[in-house]
Formats: structure tokens, sequence, C-alpha cells
């Protein structure tokens, strides 16, 4: 029979191609959605079909981390088999100008939702996104067992949802998981992560709509993966017959400089020539090198990633082109991902 999911974040880079994922499998998706005077599903819009339609099998919800009441309705209502909450208020340096916001929904959200499972009993499979961002400051390569370091109200509301999904699992034996995702990126990624910022502004500059790219630190470095396989992770960790935690990372380094020369010279521009220092971008705090030790989620889950910085940073500049001609360069709603994330027609 088919099994039932409930995504939080639904609308968000990750929950978009995690749905496509979970329909390509047959499930039934349930998103929450918070609610807004403007639509902002854009990236789920192609799988979406009006509930009437018998064939449908998305489903969204409005509901907020912040409302625990609303939380346990929707649990009792759809009673999900699976739970993946990638809701969380998720950009690094918003979090430093919004630190009471991005701790009421990424940490105690996290909370909201793993008691509203416990007092409804439903025995349901529990995923937690955390983050790279909780090691901060320690230096690599990151691994499971690599000491907390953050160096944001982000990374530290992330290592409070990460140590309170471990606190359900071990004192009330819930089946919760952490995926440890390092950065990913794809053409779904917000526009103002940095991504997204620079590969938009290599293809902008290119088709001569704009002239100068604005940036902070060129210096830190990442390990840069793509969402769309990054999914597939998290799905696989639900299916183990153990409840555990995993890295998820390409185990390589690229600094924001790399990205940036990549996208650029992809449309044969030198970077240097359009590319400016801004200090408004900087961080109060700066995490220097995150590199993921993903080698446990390759042994025990049998995932592994085909897509690195270069070939991501060529990806995403590629979509921005295409939107571009095709006069839409705001939104890349439903850039398709690799043939095996797709779904399933109905």
């Amino acid at each position: 029979m088919s099994k039932t999911a409930l995504v939080t974040g639904i609308t968000g880079q990750d929950g978009s191609y995690l749905a496509e994922l979970l329909l390509s499998k047959d499930y039934v998706v349930h998103g929450v959605v918070r609610r807004a005077s403007t639509f902002n599903t854009c990236r789920i819009d192609h799988l979406y079909r009006d509930p009437h339609d018998p064939e449908a099998r998305l489903f969204l919800h409005y509901g907020d981390l912040t409302d625990a009441s609303r939380i346990a309705c929707l649990l009792e209502r759809v009673k999900p088999d699976e739970v993946y909450n990638l809701a969380a208020q998720s950009h690094v340096r918003v979090s430093f100008d919004e630190p009471e916001f991005t701790a009421n929904t990424t940490a105690l959200g996290t909370t909201r939702l793993l008691e509203a499972i416990r007092m409804t009993g439903l025995p349901c499979r529990y995923y937690q996104a955390s983050s790279s961002e909780m090691f901060g400051a320690t230096p690599p390569p990151q691994h499971e067992l690599t000491p907390f370091h953050p160096r944001s109200p982000y990374g530290v509301a992330k290592v409070y949802a990460y140590w309170i999904t471990r606190n359900y699992r071990e004192a009330y034996g819930l089946y919760a998981v952490n995926g440890i995702l390092f950065n990913h990126e794809s053409p779904r990624r917000g526009p103002t992560f940095v991504t997204r910022k620079v590969a938009a502004a290599a293809a902008r500059i290119k088709a001569g709509v704009q002239d100068t790219l604005y940036l902070g630190n060129l210096d830190a470095r990442r390990d840069w993966g793509y969402a769309a396989e990054y999914v597939e992770a998290m799905w696989l960790m639900l299916q183990q017959a153990a409840p555990d935690d995993y890295v998820v990372a390409t185990g390589t380094s690229h600094s924001v400089q790399d990205f940036v020369e990549c996208c650029f010279a992809h449309v044969d521009l030198d970077w240097r020539d359009h590319v400016r220092f801004d200090e408004r971008y900087l961080r109060p705090a700066e995490v220097d090198d995150l590199v993921g030790d993903a080698s446990k989620a390759a042994r025990v889950l049998g995932w592994e990633p085909t897509v690195h910085a270069p070939e991501l940073a060529r990806l995403m500049t590629d979509a921005e082109l295409e939107a571009l001609r095709h006069g839409d360069p705001g939104t890349l709603s439903a850039v398709p991902a690799p043939a095996r994330h797709q779904p399933a027609p109905h």
C-alpha cells in the first residue's frame, strides 16, 4: 500500500525535490504551507493537482511550526508514516538580524513537532533537517562524531534541534533521525543565497541586463552538492531498520571565489571585471571551511553524490540563462531534477 508523508517546508528548495521523489515512489504527500497574502508555491506548482481530482496525491495544508495545536491537528488528520521536518528560518546571515525568530522556528519548532508526534502516539518515522553550520569553527573534515561549534544563531538553533531529536529518540523510543546535510544547491535555491545570486548575476551580466555583483567574503570554503540528489539520502535514512544520524556531503571543498569563477567562466566572462566587495554581506562570525565526510552514508545507505561544485555552478548558470531566454529571470519554479527524481505519471 502507498505510504503517506507529511513534509514541513515543502515550498522550499529541498521540499520541492523531496515531494517529486516521494510522488515517484507512489507516496501520498501532505505539505505544510505558511499562510501569506501571496502564493509561495512556485517550486511545487508543477506537481499540484486540484484536490477534487481522484488522481491527486499531493495535498497542502496551512500551518506553522510556531503553532503547536495546529501541528498536532495535522498529525491526527494526516496520520503520516513518515514526517520530514524541512521548515526553518534557514538563511545564516539573516539569523544574526532575527535571532529570536530563528530560535522560535528552527529550534523550538522542532520541539513542537516532536512533542506532537509523542503526544498523538503516531508510529511514524521522523526526519530532522540538520545542518553543517552546526560544526561552525570545528576544523574539517567533519563527520557524525565531530564536535559542534556553531558560529551563528542559525547554527545554534540547529544544534538544539539536533539534540532534541536525539533526546526524543533515546527518551521515548521515537524513530527519529538527523540528516546533517552540507551545503546543497540547485536552480531552485532562494535568490538571496550566494550560489543562486552568483549564477543569476553571471547570466544577467552576459545578457546585458546587469553589470555588477556585490559579494562579501570570497574566501569562505564550502562543500557544495546538488539538492536533487540529497533528498534521496533523506528518504533512505527513514528506510533503515534502526534510526541513526548521517552526514550527507560530497567531501570536496571550494571557495566562494571558486564558485564565482566557474559561473562567470561558463559564460566567457572575467569575474574580476564585475564583482565588487560589500561589507554588508559579511557575517559577525564567519565559518571558514566546511567539508563533510559522508563515508557512513555511503556504507550504510548506499548513497553517494555524483554532482560536485564545478558542475553545479554550470548547471545553475545554464538554468538562469534559460530562464532569461523565456523572460522569467526570477522564479525557476519547475527546473527538472535528474530523471530518477521525476514524479511518476498519474
